[in-house]
Parts: C-alpha cells; structure tokens; sequence
C-alpha cells in the first residue's frame, strides 16, 4: 500500500468509522428473537446477514464468494493474479442475546481496510473472511468456519444437533450447502502469508488504561472439565455432622480453592456451573457436579494450575469421605501471535498517532486460533467499553476508537506490504550479487 493510499485512508476515517457503526446496526437488528440479538449458524438469520455483508464486500471492490463451510469470503487481487493472501476478518454468528460487536466489528473494519486499497496495490492478495460459526451456539461445535477453512474440521459434528433436534448435517443441506463438499473450504498450503483479526477486546484493561487499542500476545491456552464430588445423601435433620459425606461442602469448598489457585498463579480459573443432587431442600447432597475452566496465557501456567486443582480437590475429598472425580471436556492449546506481526500491529498503530498500545494476551478464544494452523496470525484489540462487558447486549465501542482502529488496521497492512517489498528487493540484490554458477 502506497504512503497516498495510507493518507487516504487516515482522511476518511471518520465517515468509514460512522459507516461501520450503522452497519453493525444494521446486522444487530438481524435476529432469531425480536427482543435481543441471536443470530446462529445456518439460519435464515444467517442468510440475511451473510447476503448483507456480502453486498458490502461487493460494494468495496472485492470478488464475493460463499465457500463449502459457509464462510463468506471476499479477495481483491495483488500485484499480479493468483498471488497468497493476506487474509483479515472475524465471525458474523452470535451467543444468545448478545452484543453488536462481537466479531461484527472485526468483520467491518476488514471490509473498510479492502475499501481503501486499490486492485494490483500490494505484493500479495487481500482477503477478507466473515467466519460462519465461531461461537457454536446452534450446535456445540465452536469455531467450526475457522476449522473448515484451515483443513481442521471435525466429522462428529455432523451428528450434533440443535435444540429442535436438527443435525448439523441436515442443516448444510437446508443452507444449501453439501456437507460431503465441507474439505473444499479448506485452504492450500502456501496460500495465505497472514491472518490479521481486529476484535473487540472483551475485557476491561483498555478501559482502564484509557486506551483505544493493543497488540494482542498470545489467545489463551483453555482447558475445562466436569468435576464431581460423590458422597452420600441422607435425611438434614436425622443425619449427625459427625456421619455426614456432605457433596456440597467438599464442592463448595473445592470452588473457594479454584478461586485461590487462580489468583495465585495469573490463571483465569472458573466454576460456572454447579448442582446438586437428589436436590431436596432437606436433604444432605449425594452427588454435586460442577463445571471448571481454565485459561492462561501460555499452557505451562494452565496445567501447573490444573495439577494444583486436582490435588486440593483430592485432599479435600479425602478428608470428607468423598470421592472426587474429573473429566477433560475441552482442550485447546495456546497460540501465540507471531512476532513479526505483533510488530507489525505495533507500527500500524504507531502510524495512525495512537498513543503507545499495551501488549494482551486474549483470555477469550478467536478464529485467530484455529487459523494459526495454516498461517501465522496477529490481532488488534479494540477497546471495550462499559467495563468491558461482553457477549451482552451492553457491549459498546466508541465511534472515535474504530476510527483509530481503522487507521491502525490499514496501516498494518501497508507496513505488511512495506515489509514484502522489502524483502523481494533484498532477495533480488542477493541474488544479482551472486555468479550464475551459484545461482543453479
């Protein structure tokens, strides 16, 4: 991207950022329900909001094209046809009464860097994705447009269903897609030089900080189980402290220590969900299952935090005369952004006069995850206002941060093609240097 291009898009900021405050409007208004925004994988919802987008991809300039996952992606060429792409975007689907910027906004900010970049600009490709399923609301199956696209998806996700009993394989079929194509989304090695996701931050640091953006580290390492505590169940009143095997006070105990463990050692660790069992309000509880999730920003501090868990949970258990038992439901590994692109992201917001941004490690799981698979991955944080509240429809951004967002994400890409060219020329200056002989 050349320095005019750059300027241009600093000049038009402000009416881009007012045009993508009405769009993610326009797609909030989408919705399963009339009193909050719900909008799921495969729906008619879906349909109305891919087809929207769509159009406005068309509007900037880019090639639309709807692959076999379902993900709606948008390419304007480079320098020459058929060259690997730079690849920005996020999701479009939605958690159940959910904000208006959750993905949206990574997903029109993409749309708004291609609106400023002209065909045959950069030394590579620009693409654009708005990923069909990353919160996997509709059928258990998080992050399943990122996973088709990166050539990891999941073939027991066809058997999942939906609460009206819905497979997701009858769903594809219903959307118009064919489920025995879904590899086809997959794309080739060698195809993509990076994926850049602008997300909301989904936190309160920025906030705090008074902050409009930050270059994000890493996405958190996450691991969750279904715990349980079995004792015995016996009548309130005729059973002694003495000979109780209470479930839930070992369990609420446990739920004390997981909260220790994670301030201790900078792990997110969370009981979201705990019942008991047979459930009589005069009836020491048998049986208490409980839910746990652990985050960190690297995998080593997870696991450390998880050995340190099921320890207190045995000792515990132990010394009630309870039974403690785990199971792994969840794994997802750690993925760091790459340097170079953290630097990057770094420069870009240097470049749009924003003041100096904090590095973040992300706490909440992104496409950017999955897609580190088939290329190295980077991502802009947005500041989050309203104490950073999220997957509500009390999430807010200001129309000046997207704006600076704007500007920070496009020059991103002009210093990714500042870097390419670099490098080419490099090589060329290298290569003339040497004989002919050392060039066979």
């Amino acid at each position: 991207m050349t320095t005019t291009a750059t300027t241009t898009a600093t000049g038009r900021a402000a009416t881009a950022a007012a045009r993508v405050m009405a769009r993610a409007d326009e797609l909030g208004a989408i919705s399963a329900r009339p009193d909050a925004l719900e909008r799921t994988h495969l729906t008619p919802e879906h349909r109305r909001a891919a087809d929207l987008v769509g159009a406005w991809m068309g509007e900037a300039g880019l090639a639309v094209h709807e692959d076999a996952a379902g993900n709606l992606c948008g390419r304007l060429e480079g320098a020459r046809p058929g060259l690997p792409a730079v690849l920005l975007g996020s999701h479009v689907d939605t958690v159940p009464d959910a904000g208006r910027y959750d993905g949206m906004l990574g997903v029109l900010l993409a749309i708004e860097v291609a609106r400023g970049v002209r065909p045959g600009e950069l030394p590579f490709a620009l693409e654009v994705v708005a990923f069909s399923d990353e919160e996997g609301t509709r059928f258990g199956s998080a992050l399943s447009g990122s996973r088709a696209l990166a050539g990891s998806w999941v073939e027991d996700w066809w058997g999942f269903t939906d609460s009206d009993g819905v497979t997701m394989a009858d769903a594809f079929a219903a959307y118009g897609l064919d489920p025995s194509r879904v590899g086809e989304a997959a794309r080739e090695p060698g195809s993509l030089v990076a994926y850049l996701e602008a997300h909301i931050e989904q936190g309160p640091f920025l906030e705090e900080a008074d902050l409009p953006l930050a270059v994000v580290s890493s996405i958190a390492g996450a691991r969750r189980f279904a715990l349980t505590m079995t004792g015995r169940a016996g009548h309130a009143g005729g059973t002694p402290y003495e000979r109780r095997r209470d479930a839930l006070v070992g369990a609420a105990e446990l739920v004390v220590e997981v909260e220790r463990i994670g301030r201790s050692s900078g792990v997110v660790a969370t009981v979201g969900r705990l019942q008991a069992f047979p459930g009589g309000v005069n009836v020491v509880p048998g049986v208490v299952e409980l839910s746990l999730d652990l985050r960190a920003a690297d995998d080593a501090a997870r696991d450390a935090a998880w050995v340190r868990i099921e320890a207190a949970a045995e000792r515990i258990a132990a010394a009630r005369s309870l039974r403690f038992g785990a199971t792994e439901t969840y794994r997802a590994d750690a993925v760091a952004c790459a340097p170079w692109l953290r630097d990057a992201v770094r420069a870009g917001i240097d470049a749009a006069g924003a003041p100096e941004p904090l590095a973040l490690w992300s706490r909440a799981g992104h496409d950017a995850m999955v897609v580190a698979g088939v290329a190295p991955v980077g991502m802009l944080f947005v500041r989050n206002g309203n104490g950073g509240v999220s997957h509500s429809p009390d999430e807010i951004v200001a129309e000046a941060d997207v704006a600076v967002a704007l500007d920070a994400f496009a020059a991103t890409v002009a210093e990714l093609a500042h870097r390419f060219e670099s490098d080419d020329a490099a090589r060329v200056a290298s290569d003339e240097d040497r004989t002919p002989e050392d060039r066979t």
